[in-house]
């Protein structure tokens, strides 16, 4: 682990005893590149990640799946199925959020705050998929940060612990032309997040002068 996440506050007892990229890598997920990944913020409406001097890091939904839910099984997996591709993108996406300056990295993570997952399920009610197919989001989650529900879990306890548990919440009913589209806040020390604010600014992808600087550094 990082001096950031060794110096956090946290007990003994919860703190992960496992590298989260090795995780990351015996599950397949591609984590791409600087030059792909690390872009300007120029033209952009929204920011892909927000960076809070407290440490919190607010991502921004990602949509994934093509077809809307729901009570059919099918339909369903399909739906837990764009949940993990999703997952996979957020982690993607906050792993360069953290490294891309240089200052931490997904092993800085010290836990998972909130996620939202919004699943498209036009009818008003009709159907009952929101949280089954947002599990496949959080669970994805649990095995690369540690969680009852994790590939690594036995009897409900991942021996890596539990910094990918969150609180949830799962709501469908929108009209769209994907299948899910989850949201997440994560907690890291509020040392790393000064320091990103301080050599980068608070924002990912970056302003075009920020991105100027951290390409200069490499």
């Amino acid at each position: 682990m990082s001096k950031y996440y060794d110096d956090a506050v946290m007990p003994d007892e919860m703190r992960r005893n496992f590298d989260v990229y090795e995780r990351i890598d015996k599950l397949g997920i591609a984590l791409g590149s600087f030059e792909q990944d690390v872009v300007s913020l120029a033209g952009a409406g929204i920011a892909g990640a927000v960076i809070q001097e407290s440490g919190l890091v607010f991502l921004s939904g990602t949509t994934s799946g093509t077809y809307p839910m729901n009570d059919d099984e099918a339909r369903i997996e399909h739906g837990r199925e764009a949940a993990q591709r999703a997952a996979d993108a957020h982690i993607r996406r906050l792993h360069w959020a953290l490294s891309c300056g240089g200052e931490g990295d997904l092993n800085d993570v010290l836990y998972t705050v909130k996620a939202l997952g919004m699943v498209v399920s036009p009818g008003g009610g009709a159907s009952s998929a929101a949280p089954a197919v947002t599990n496949g989001f959080s669970f994805r989650w649990h095995s690369v940060f540690g969680g009852g529900h994790s590939d690594y879990a036995t009897d409900g306890v991942d021996p890596g612990g539990f910094s990918g548990v969150h609180a949830r919440s799962a709501i469908g009913g929108f009209d769209g032309r994907f299948s899910i589209e989850p949201e997440l806040i994560v907690a890291i020390p509020p040392a790393l997040a000064q320091a990103i604010i301080r050599n980068r600014g608070w924002l990912f992808p970056l302003p075009p002068a920020m991105l100027a600087k951290v390409q200069a550094m490499r």
